[in-house]
C-alpha cells in the first residue's frame, strides 16, 4: 500500500474516533500518533504520559517539550506500578502489570473527561514481538490506529520526517525497568542507578546504549558503530570511573553491542507468548 494511502487511512481512522486519549511515551510512534490526532481532532484528543521512577527525567522533559512545541494537549498521569508486588517481582509479565496500571488509570480519566476512546502507538512491526503490554492494552480496549492504517516503524518515521517532526529518527527508548535482569526486584533505587549510569554514558558522547542491571555488575550495550570509541583504553577507564560510584562493583562492555530486548534472551520459550492481534 502506498504511503500516501496509509496516511489518508490514518487520518480517516482518527477522524472517525471523534475523541481519543492517547498513551504517549515521547517515542517516535506515539509522538507521531499524538501529532496526527491533534491535526485531525484538535482539542478532542489528549496525549497522556505516565510518569513514574521508570521514566528517565530526560525522556519526560523531551516528551513535554515536543507536545509544547506543537501545542498538543497533554496530561501527566502519575502511575504507581512500583506499589504492585507483581510488578516489582520482575518476571516475564512485568510489562503487563505496568501497562495494566496505565490503562486502568487512563480508563478512569477517559470517563471523567468524556473522551470516547483510548489508543496507543503500536505499529505493524510490533505485532508478534514479546510485548505483554499489548495484552494489557487489548484487555482495556485500547485501539492501535497505526496498525489499522498498516503503518510499519519505517513508515511512521518517514511520515514524521515529511511532517517536519524533529524526533522522526529518535532511537527507541524502553522504560528503565527493562534494563533490570528478570527476577531481580524492581526498586526506585536500582532504577535510579540505571538512569544515572546511562546519563553518564550519554555525557561521554555515546548515543545509542543500554545499561543492563545485574546487581553488582553493570553490562553496557553500545551500538556497534560506536564500539571502537568505547574500546579505547582511556575511554574504558572513564566509563568505569563514571559507573562505579553509582554502586556497581563490576562494569562490563557487552561485545554483541546494543540490541533491543536482550534481557528476553534468558527467558524460557514457554514464558514468551507473542501478541498477534
Amino acid at each position: 500500500m502506498d504511503l500516501a494511502v496509509k496516511r489518508a487511512l490514518l487520518q480517516a481512522t482518527l477522524r472517525d474516533l471523534g475523541s481519543v486519549m492517547i498513551a504517549y511515551s515521547g517515542g517516535a510512534d506515539s509522538a507521531y500518533l499524538a501529532w496526527a490526532a491533534h491535526q485531525e481532532l484538535g482539542d478532542q484528543m489528549l496525549a497522556v504520559i505516565a510518569d513514574s521512577p521508570s521514566l528517565p527525567r530526560a525522556e519526560l522533559a523531551a516528551a513535554l517539550a515536543f507536545t509544547a512545541e506543537h501545542r498538543i494537549p497533554t496530561h501527566i498521569l502519575h502511575t504507581a506500578e512500583l506499589k504492585n508486588p507483581d510488578y516489582r517481582r520482575n518476571d516475564s509479565r512485568r510489562c503487563f502489570h505496568c501497562k495494566d496500571e496505565l490503562f486502568t488509570q487512563m480508563e478512569q480519566a477517559r470517563a471523567e473527561r468524556g473522551f470516547r476512546h483510548l489508543a496507543y502507538g503500536m505499529n505493524l512491526d510490533d505485532r508478534g514481538d514479546f510485548r505483554p503490554g499489548q495484552q494489557a492494552a487489548a484487555q482495556h480496549h485500547a485501539l492501535a490506529p497505526l496498525v489499522a492504517a498498516q503503518l510499519t516503524k519505517a513508515d511512521v518515521r518517514q511520515l514524521a520526517r515529511e511532517a517536519g517532526l524533529s524526533l522522526w529518527n529518535k532511537p527507541a527508548s524502553a522504560c528503565l525497568s527493562s534494563r533490570i535482569e528478570y527476577g531481580r526486584p524492581v526498586t526506585a533505587e536500582n532504577l535510579s542507578q540505571v538512569e544515572q549510569a546511562e546519563d553518564a554514558l550519554h555525557a561521554l558522547g555515546f548515543l545509542q546504549l543500554r545499561v543492563r542491571h545485574h546487581g553488582d555488575l553493570a553490562r553496557i550495550e553500545i551500538a556497534r558503530t560506536e564500539m571502537p570509541r568505547a574500546l579505547d583504553l582511556d575511554m574504558l577507564d572513564r566509563i568505569t570511573a563514571a559507573l562505579r560510584p553509582l554502586g556497581f562493583l563490576y562494569v562490563t562492555l557487552d561485545t554483541q553491542g546494543y540490541r533491543s530486548g536482550s534481557m528476553n534472551d534468558v527467558l524460557p520459550a514457554n514464558a514468551i507468548t507473542p501478541v498477534t492481534r
